[in-house]
Order: structure tokens, then C-alpha cells, then sequence
């Protein structure tokens, strides 16, 4: 039995994107940022297995976003 399959990876993906969509509703911060940001790893991880270029250009495209939030929040 695998664990780690793509749609597990998806699930678990999108949990941790909309845990971190409620984590900045209810601003509770820097969490919001890094939960989020795994979620995204992980959908562009699984575009890019799959070759799903929506997904990955809708998800490769906030990598950047979550790198500007996380050097705003070290430095």
C-alpha cells in the first residue's frame, strides 16, 4: 500500500492551503504563511509529476509570492 500517492499529495495540498487561507482570516501570522506555502509546494510538485501546466502556472506562480513574505518576515 502506497502512502504518498498523488492524490494523497493533492489532499493533503489543498488541506494546508485552505488551513492557511483560515489561519490568515482569523490573523494568525506568520503560521498563515508557511502552511500555506507548503500547500503550494505541494501542488506544484504534483503538476509537475502530472504535467498539469493550469495548476502549475496557478501554483508555481505563488512560489514567488510566499519567497517576498518570507524575506519581509526574516529581515
Amino acid at each position: 500500500m502506497k502512502i504518498l500517492t498523488i492524490q494523497n499529495l493533492k489532499w493533503g495540498s489543498t488541506f494546508l492551503v485552505l488551513f492557511g487561507i483560515l489561519l490568515t482570516n482569523i490573523n494568525i501570522y506568520p503560521a498563515n504563511i508557511f502552511l500555506h506555502g507548503c500547500g503550494v509546494l505541494g501542488w506544484t510538485v504534483s503538476a509537475l509529476i502530472t504535467r498539469d501546466r493550469p495548476v502549475l502556472v496557478n501554483f508555481g506562480l505563488q512560489i514567488p509570492l510566499f519567497l517576498f513574505g518570507y524575506y519581509t518576515l526574516i529581515f
